[in-house]
């Protein structure tokens, strides 16, 4: 049950970091959506290792293979299963880890859990899990873009380097060339090179870097969302929380809310002009009650440093005895520019979720 996400409109991913592939089975996916493996594979190709210099230069195509669900070019309406194989795997990197624990990894953890472990990179833990993600995200993005929906993440920090704020939604809404135009995604073309600068200087360090991805969606009507536990921000944070490397998630004002006063916080309304209402601004990022508003949904999610460095760190054996480690493999210095498309990918597959539960709760709504 832990590895499926989702009510209606539901994902279950498979497969090791070092095993023979990646896959992912989608169900509940509307039947005749027109969809090529082509459209899974673009998105697939923005989060595959080795696109740039300043990510892990493991060499993999991520070519994806649809086993079934989809007949001539549409989705039937059956479990749509694909699969990504593993072509560039040196599991012997990872021999030292086999008996000692990685510092900030899930080594130590998946050990007391299950009382066996798969050290190849990580097993299960590793975010190359999130192959199965991207591929379903791909999917979810198809359906929602045909209801006017557009979802675009960007980075707008890494380490102490951020962006202009851009005060969230209301500003310009950045185009997908925009934010792809740099290895490292950030729209704001003088600090995405400062941050690159910034990544090549602590891989050269053998140390690593975290960050902050932002995203952004616009055309999402009022009345998605399901009080009480499955509120559309908390579903949102579930998601962007079951992320590798993420260690915390904001919505709207987020915690710089506490600094500001109801009478300065409080999103007032207006008539939208048909006969509606909409506000004025949006520190709810979208999200009032647990339920979307009509307004840009917008939220940020934070990622850690990447684990695994190539320096010399203390740590302990199976045995409990200390000893130390010095990182092997091939890592990402950072792994905000790739988490990019797994945010918007994550995002997606939560909104289509919501969407067919209010479909079947209403059974007039549409977007």
């Amino acid at each position: 049950m832990a590895n499926s996400f989702g009510k209606l409109f539901t994902l279950s991913t498979w497969g090791e970091s070092h095993g023979a592939g990646i896959g992912v089975v989608v169900d509940g996916c509307p039947p005749l959506l027109p969809i090529t493996a082509e459209e899974i594979q673009a998105e697939l190709d923005r989060r595959r290792p080795g696109q740039s210099d300043i990510v892990t230069p493991r060499k993999e195509a991520d070519a994806v293979e649809i086993l079934s669900g989809v007949f001539e070019g549409r989705t039937t309406g059956t479990p749509i299963a694909m699969l990504v194989r593993n072509a560039d795997q040196r599991p012997g990197a990872y021999d030292e880890m086999r008996e000692k624990f990685r510092p900030s990894h899930a080594d130590f953890t998946y050990q007391a859990k299950y009382g066996i472990r798969d050290h190849r990179g990580g097993g299960r833990s590793s975010a190359r899990e999130t192959i199965g993600r991207v591929a379903a995200g791909a999917i979810a993005k198809k359906i929602l873009a045909a209801a006017g929906v557009e979802i675009r993440a960007y980075v707008t920090r890494i380490h102490d380097i951020a962006m202009p704020e851009d005060s969230g939604a209301g500003a310009e809404f950045p185009t997908l060339a925009e934010v792809e135009a740099t290895a490292v995604r950030c729209p704001h073309a003088e600090t995405a090179a400062a941050m690159i600068e910034r990544i090549k200087a602590v891989r050269a360090e053998g140390d690593s870097v975290g960050g902050v991805v932002r995203c952004r969606v616009r055309g999402v009507p009022a009345g998605l969302g399901e009080p009480v536990f499955d509120r559309l921000e908390a579903d949102l944070a579930k998601a962007m929380l079951s992320l590798p490397a993420t260690k915390g998630f904001e919505i709207g004002s987020g915690f710089g809310a506490v600094a500001l006063k109801g009478s300065q916080h409080n999103d007032v309304f207006a008539p939208d002009g048909k006969g509606g209402a909409r506000t004025v601004t949006n520190r709810s990022g979208g999200v009032q009650g647990g339920i979307s508003n009509g307004a840009e949904i917008w939220f940020n999610t934070a990622f850690k440093p990447t684990a695994t460095i190539l320096q010399r760190q203390q740590t302990v054996d199976m045995r409990g005895g200390e000893t130390e480690l010095v990182g092997r493999g091939r890592h990402d210095p950072c792994v905000v520019p790739r988490a990019v498309p797994i945010v918007e990918a994550m995002t997606a597959l939560v909104l289509v979720d919501h969407w067919m539960r209010q479909k079947a709760q209403r059974g007039t709504f549409e977007f």
